[in-house]
Order: structure tokens, then sequence, then C-alpha cells
């Protein structure tokens, strides 16, 4: 009798560990949200563009731990399955041709390596793509650092060499100025028409160390050179697409998204309004016109110009953009070019209150994931999205500068 029950016994915990009974159980079938879920935790998500040490420049808070305010921190990037979000080491345009520039920059940097020294055990550095896999592995962020704006360069390739050591991995050339490198999209100054004849100089340096080259923020101009010159594939770090945005230049238009692809290289797509929405575009480009005129009536600190914005804000709210048109961006792009040149830079803690619905933080990538399976998109093609593509091309960018 006691054999019986034991073999009984047996014989139901192996069910138990198999998932069976007595009568065959039809598979329970995931759906889209558990799956985006089960997809954002298991897999390397790599964000090309988030403001967080230059948010903490300003008024310092502890990302290890829960924030109240901003777009990151620690909970909420286990949350949303983030675990390779490039930081941004932004130095604003007014230090260009300033040394402060390479002060900022170096002290930016010394944040990330303090963000990483308050918790390594939940944080850690990452300078090759070997290492975002082996932190990945371990169960750690890891936190790769991008320069957007090169102005902390000076026209130096030692300096240059010195934020490689450093930990910089890629570079955009220039922000809202025209700089020592390279013209900016959002500058009338062309002095260079497109890029200088050290900007030129630099990229191919770049490539030699292995700085990935970013071309967000630069002339149409400066984009194309760049690409003819590079011996490696480039990214848009944070950029959306024109199309939806006509003639906001810092956006990229088909042909330009078609000469990335033939470089090999990633168009990683910007959240904010701004970037993604027509709408919101266009809201934002008629209170920057009428502020501006205002402000070369009266001065920009006048009571006219405060009254106006406020009045402006009341009367008609922000008309902030949804996860939709965000996923219009991505489809535009797979259906011109293919899947292969598709990534993220959502811009967090970078552009302000401006981010769409469903998209507010870094705990909602699990909502990008189930809108792109809603929309058909196979697991093989979300996993490139979210990092295998630009992955591949900071892969490429090491075998070029170890080549050299």
């Amino acid at each position: 009798m006691l054999i019986k029950y034991t073999a009984t016994f047996i014989l139901l915990c192996v069910m138990a560990l198999t998932g069976c009974n007595s009568t065959t159980l039809k598979p329970t079938v995931e759906t889209n949200k558990q799956a985006a879920i089960r997809i954002a935790q298991q897999n390397i998500i790599v964000d090309g563009h988030i403001d967080v040490p230059y948010r903490i420049q300003n008024q310092w808070v502890d990302v290890t731990k829960s924030t109240k305010g901003g777009d990151f921190d620690y909970p909420r990037a286990v949350e949303g399955g983030l675990n390779a979000p490039f930081m941004s080491i932004y130095v604003p345009a007014s230090l260009d041709n300033s040394d402060e520039s390479t002060v900022l920059a170096h002290r930016l940097i010394d944040y990330v390596e303090a963000i990483v020294g308050r918790a390594p055990d939940k944080f850690a550095l990452a300078y090759t793509v070997a290492d975002v896999e082996m932190n990945f592995e371990n169960n750690r962020i890891s936190l790769p650092m991008g320069m957007e704006n090169g102005s902390p360069v000076q026209g130096s390739l030692d300096t240059l060499k010195t934020f490689y050591e450093r930990g910089i991995r890629y570079i955009t050339l220039a922000h809202s100025q025209s700089n020592h490198i390279s013209d900016s999209s959002y500058d009338l100054r062309r002095q260079w028409n497109g890029l200088s004849p050290f900007g030129k100089e630099m990229v191919l340096e770049m490539n030699d160390l292995g700085i990935i080259v970013d071309i967000s923020h630069v002339s149409d101009a400066a984009f194309y050179q760049t690409v003819d010159i590079s011996k490696a594939p480039v990214i848009a770090s944070h950029s959306s697409l024109r199309k939806f945005t006509p003639g906001f230049e810092r956006n990229m238009d088909d042909a330009m998204i078609l000469a990335l692809a033939a470089n090999k290289g990633v168009i990683m797509i910007n959240f904010g309004s701004g970037f993604v929405s027509p709408v919101a575009r266009s809201w934002r480009d008629n209170r920057t016109q009428k502020a501006t005129e205002l402000t070369k009536a009266f001065g920009k600190d006048s009571r006219e110009v405060k009254d106006f914005i406020e009045k402006y804000n009341t009367d008609s709210p922000y008309p902030f953009a949804t996860l939709e048109i965000v996923l219009d961006h991505i489809d535009h792009v797979a259906k011109l070019v293919g899947i292969d040149y598709i990534g993220i830079g959502s811009d967090y803690d970078g552009v302000g209150d401006s981010l769409p619905v469903n998209l507010k933080d870094v705990s909602d990538f699990p909502n990008l994931v189930e809108g792109l399976l809603e929309r058909g998109y196979s697991e093989s093609d979300i996993k490139k999205i979210l990092n295998e593509n630009v992955l591949r091309v900071w892969r490429e960018v090491e075998a070029v500068a170890k080549a050299n």
C-alpha cells in the first residue's frame, strides 16, 4: 500500500512540474501585453540618448534610487527592461569655443562614474559591446556614454583620444549652433557648408579610435559628407522623420535615410512630441515665432513675452504625441529601407515634459514593444530595434578601429 501511494505521489509531482493533469490542457495563449513584458525583460534594450548627466548637473538626485522627477532612475529602468542607456554627455552650444565646454564634459563623465560607484551592484560602465553583454548577464544596467556636441574636443585630436579613453563611444558632431567641427541643422549660418576641414579629419580619427559618428543635429550637407567619408557605419542617436514634420531639418528625410542604410547605419527614433507629431511641431513653431517677434520689440524678459507664453499655453494646451505616431515613424523606416536600420533614441530627460502619452518615462518600454507586436512585428524584428541593429554598428566600428 505504501508503494502504491508513493508511486501516486511521484506521478502527481511529475504532472505538476510538467504542467499536466489527468485531462489534456490547452496551452496558455500569451497576450501581446504579456509578451511585451517578457521581451522587454529578457532582452537587452539600448537607448541611444538619455540626458541623465546634465539633469543631475542642474540638480543632483540619486538615480540609483527612486526619484520624484525626471524620466530615468534605477527602479523605473528595471520595470521597463532598460539595461543599456547611453548617458548623454551634453554640452550646450553656448559653451562652444570655450575651454569650459571641455571642463563640463569631464565633469559629466565624472557624474556617470559616480552613479556606478554609488551602486556597483546595479550599474556598470560599458566601453565595448562585450561589456554590454557581460553586464546584462550579470544583471547590471550598462551605462555607455555618448557626447552630444563635439565642442569639448576643441580642435585637438589628442583631446579626442582622451575622451575615448574616458569612455566616450559616440560623438554628436554639433548641437544647436555651428561649431568648429560641423554646421548645425538649427543654425542658419552655414560657415562650413557641411563639415569643417578639422571635422573631416576628426571623423576619420573617430573611425581609427573606435568612436561612433553621430549625425543627429548636423546640417544635411554635413550628414552627406560624413556618410561619404566615414570608414564605418554612423548613427543618428536621437532623430525622427522629416516626412511627419516637414521643414524641420533636425529630423531626417527619406533620401537621408536611404543614404544612412547604404552606410549600414541606424536611425534611433526620438520620442519627443515635437520630433514625431506635426501638430506638436506646429504648436511649438507658432509659439516660438510670436515670442521671437515680441522679444525683438520688448526684450527677452519683458512682461509682454511672459504674458503671451502664459496665455498661449493656457488657451491651447500642449498637444502631446501618442505612442501610435512614434510607431508610425518606425513603420516608415521599416517600409523604406527595412528593419535592420532602426533603433531607439528616446531623449528621456532631454525633451522636458513633451513626451508622448504612454511613453512618459523609461518604465514604459513594454508599451512600445506591445505596440510593435500589435502592428505585426515579429519578436526577432523587435530584438533588432531594441538592441541588435545598434550593437551591430558598434561592433563594426570596433572592427574598423582594430584593423587600423
